[in-house]
């Protein structure tokens, strides 16, 4: 199945610390300050649950957490981890698949864009943009190449990256979405940001507005 980290979900953490040592987790912990308490959350593609230690961490409890994880294997390794008092519901299905009859107050997406081809993640932006409520938040990670500096080095390791994820038959994108532009199109404010790993690595706050 495209998009789905069962294959390598017992080593996901060591490979992306073997490559880009903290910086990925230096940047989806860097927006969590911003999590109110009593938010409901929209956790999309959150990998081996390591990210909820850390919302715990800031919000020992009160918080209401939806997990969205296409990855059975992802899922189980995240509802091993020490979630407080908060309420989170792992849901073991693809952004694609998923509805809900609420609207969130955050909705977090780390490192999921690059795994969909651009007319698949136009889709899925729209899709979740309509599951945040208005002047909710998105905290948005992902690698970016809109810096210059070492541009070279960012789409070696890019294409290395997608070469080694189409060999296993994971990710279906060959490049990474324009997903800018969506932002951009649906007047949301950025709040902040914040470039990683020799500004490889982009963290976003987001505020909707309409």
């Amino acid at each position: 199945m495209l998009n789905n980290y069962d294959n390598i979900a017992k080593y996901y953490d060591f490979l992306s610390r073997a490559v880009f040592f903290k910086s990925q987790v230096n940047a989806q912990t860097y927006a969590l300050k911003r999590i109110a308490k009593h938010s409901h959350i929209l956790i999309v593609g959150g990998g081996t649950g390591w990210i909820l230690e850390e919302i715990t961490k800031i919000h020992s409890s009160g918080l209401s957490i939806v997990y969205l994880e296409i990855s059975l294997k992802m899922i189980e390794l995240s509802m091993a981890r020490d979630c407080g008092a908060n309420e989170v519901v792992f849901v073991n299905e693809g952004i694609e698949d998923f509805s809900a009859l609420e609207r969130f107050d955050i909705i977090c997406t780390p490192f999921l864009f690059d795994n969909f081809s651009q007319q698949r993640a136009d889709l899925i932006w729209v899709k979740l943009n309509g599951m945040l409520r208005t002047s909710g938040l998105w905290l948005f990670t992902d690698f970016n190449l809109e810096r210059q500096g070492g541009k070279w080095w960012k789409q070696f390791l890019l294409k290395s990256m997608y070469a080694f994820f189409k060999l296993l038959k994971i990710v279906e994108a060959s490049a990474l979405p324009d997903t800018k532009s969506n932002f951009e199109q649906f007047n949301y404010l950025k709040l902040e940001e914040r470039h990683f790993y020799g500004s490889f690595i982009q963290s976003a706050i987001y505020q909707k507005y309409l």
